[in-house]
């Protein structure tokens, strides 16, 4: 009879170990809110999490993209300036791995927004794109109102750009992974190769779970 449960034992445990051998879902990052509904007569609570708000802005062809041009994409975001003498240079050579990586895929973008649109109009943006090396719809290069574009800064967990004496800007290097219902599920130094590695096999393990492959 030991045996016999020992085997058992033995058996379901190597059925565990094959049910958890899946990717784990990503996190879902940002403040939650607890709504309660009625549903079939029964009172359940469901999460409501932050997400991205809307936005106006163009890209370096000089098309309208808003929030609504992202609908059904999972993407990457970041915030950067041209003229920038330091981090931005660096974190486009390694954004240029996610655009390798995904730039024949659909549903995935990577969007940038400029914090100096003042300077980065629309041909400043494409001139940097083209330097870039980057071409079609996989990566726009955005330019918004100052304001909104700072605002919109803090909704993605990032330092608000700020100006210092010399009217240089100083912000955060962080890539911010978002999926297909505008949630952020996956904060990357930009800087930090390793890291941007992970990104790509985030964007990766993101497309594979089940309320992104399924959405429309």
């Amino acid at each position: 009879m030991k045996k016999l449960l020992s085997s058992i034992a033995v058996i379901l445990s190597f059925a565990a170990c094959k049910q958890n051998t899946g990717p784990a879902a990503l996190p879902i990052f940002g403040n939650r809110t607890p709504v309660t509904k009625t549903v079939d007569g029964k009172t359940i609570t469901d999460t409501v999490y932050q997400t991205i708000p809307a936005f106006k802005t163009v890209n370096q062809y000089g098309d309208s993209i808003t929030n609504k041009s992202l609908d059904n994409n999972i993407y990457v975001a970041d915030f950067f300036f041209t003229t920038c003498p330091s981090i931005c240079p660096v974190m486009h050579r390694n954004m240029l791995n996610v655009y390798e990586a995904y730039k024949n895929e659909k549903d995935v973008k990577i969007i940038s927004y400029s914090i100096d649109p003042k300077h980065d109009s629309v041909n400043v943006l494409k001139k940097y794109a083209d330097k870039l090396g980057i071409a079609g719809n996989t990566w726009w290069l955005l330019q918004g109102k100052k304001e909104e574009i700072y605002k919109l800064s803090e909704s993605y967990l990032v330092r608000r750009p700020e100006e210092d004496a010399k009217q240089l800007f100083i912000h955060d290097g962080y890539f911010l992974l978002i999926d297909k219902q505008k949630r952020i599920r996956g904060t990357y130094d930009g800087t930090v190769p390793e890291q941007v590695n992970q990104l790509i096999k985030d964007i990766k393990t993101l497309k594979a779970e089940p309320d992104q492959s399924a959405a429309k």
